[in-house]
């Protein structure tokens, strides 16, 4: 009993760790032969680890002290989760690459809309830069253009994580990278703007939206925020993202001291605004023109 009191009482670190030790144990002697009474002892010393580890694993989930009724008590929750992201890309590289080892290129990435959405990556090339690489038009940057699963959104560290990827294979220049994206895509670029502004030197949303709390709570990533090169564009006729959608965030950003911030309105354009906007004969070197 005296055991049981003295476990109850220690930490979640401390049981873990304890859990641990045990089954370290147990994986060294496995390992080598063992006598008729040092299987036993395993046998008895791997049930109390299974104990003691699902004993943990309920402790993590619930941090629920004893309930008093009528009185409020002070509970932790904690959890760990993992996941395997997987995301597969079209990655568009410069021609002038091979010339000089030592240069580093600027990095473009495209976000599509949810229509192309799926496992077949090709669909990613029907809009926007990549439809533009794929017809003949050669970049001086390299272009990412992963696609989003099924039935997803674009997420944030995902999609940071895969810029820390490319970064590890292709010669980048990490002070001139750039986030684009349509529709779903423009949400997506607003986010991952919002999340690391000072990755990215400019972004260029297409009839997109996003989280105007991200950047009126901005905090630290504040400063960073204010020199964030933004150009937006929307149609004014967009029957399925408002126009108010685009000028809220840029208003946000206008707020909060972005004095570069600017939005580009098609008049006659419904929500396929993307087709002018990437057709802009400023906008790569626009984006180009801004450095971290």
């Amino acid at each position: 009993m005296q055991g049981w009191r003295w476990f109850s009482e220690q930490k979640f670190e401390q049981k873990r760790d304890l859990a641990k030790s045990i089954l370290g144990w147990h994986l060294r002697t496995m390992n080598t032969p063992v006598c008729w009474t040092r299987r036993r002892l395993f046998s008895a010393m791997l049930s109390l680890s299974v104990w003691l580890v699902g004993t943990v694993v309920l402790g993590q989930v619930s941090g629920i002290p004893a309930l008093q009724p009528g009185a409020t008590v002070t509970a932790t929750f904690s959890s760990v989760r993992a996941q395997t992201n997987r995301l597969s890309y079209l990655l568009t590289i410069p021609r002038e690459y091979a010339d000089d080892s030592t240069r580093r290129f600027p990095l473009v990435l495209f976000l599509h809309g949810s229509g192309e959405r799926g496992t077949n990556v090709q669909l990613v090339a029907v809009h926007g830069p990549p439809k533009q690489a794929r017809e003949g038009k050669s970049f001086p940057f390299v272009l990412v253009s992963p696609q989003c699963p099924p039935d997803q959104r674009w997420e944030p560290a995902v999609l940071a994580a895969l810029l820390d990827e490319v970064e590890k294979a292709v010669r980048i220049d990490t002070h001139r990278e750039y986030v684009t994206g349509l529709s779903m895509g423009g949400y997506g670029a607003w986010a991952l703007a919002a999340h690391y502004p000072e990755r990215f030197a400019a972004i260029a949303p297409v009839c997109g939206g996003g989280e105007r709390i991200d950047i009126i709570l901005g905090g630290r990533k504040a400063e960073a925020m204010k020199t964030l090169g933004i150009w937006a564009f929307h149609g004014a006729k967009d029957s399925v993202v408002p126009l108010e959608e685009s000028q809220r965030m840029v208003s946000a950003y206008e707020k909060l001291g972005n004095a570069a911030v600017k939005l580009t309105v098609y008049p006659e354009a419904n929500h396929d605004s993307w087709t002018q906007a990437y057709n802009e004969p400023e906008l790569y070197s626009w984006l180009l023109a801004h450095h971290r």
